[in-house]
């Protein structure tokens, strides 16, 4: 069962990277947008598992192409893009849940004054 789901992936390759490329993209910023304008938690936590499970969708579809050694360089773009979109997303809902918690309160110390001032920069502080 596996096979031909692996099957489908690679025979509609274009139109499944023509729709999960841009709704990547699209969830990411929207995941970003909801952070900025200090959207609940709780809007934040459903975007981001969204958009992750979009980014996932791309990555496993990357690896039916690697699995039968298909390497080339749209492989690895659209590996990074998928890495990217979760890393993004992750760090959103980080950001999103330390400025309704307060929980980092080490990032005001001394030595950690690089990471603040960036928090502070964005406005998560």
């Amino acid at each position: 069962m596996l096979d031909s789901l692996f099957e489908f992936s690679r025979t509609h390759c274009i139109s499944i990277c023509a729709v999960l490329v841009p709704v990547n993209l699209i969830a990411t910023l929207q995941t970003m947008l909801l952070v900025w304008f200090r959207r609940p938690i709780a809007q934040v936590g459903l975007m981001a598992a969204t958009s992750s499970l979009y980014a996932t969708l791309l990555i496993l579809h990357v690896i039916t192409w690697l699995v039968i050694g298909v390497v080339m360089l749209p492989t690895y773009i659209l590996f990074a893009l998928g890495c990217f979109c979760i890393s993004t997303n992750l760090l959103c809902l980080v950001l999103s849940w330390q400025r309704t918690f307060k929980p980092l309160r080490w990032l005001d110390r001394r030595e950690s004054y690089t990471i603040a001032w960036f928090l502070r920069w964005v406005g998560m502080v």
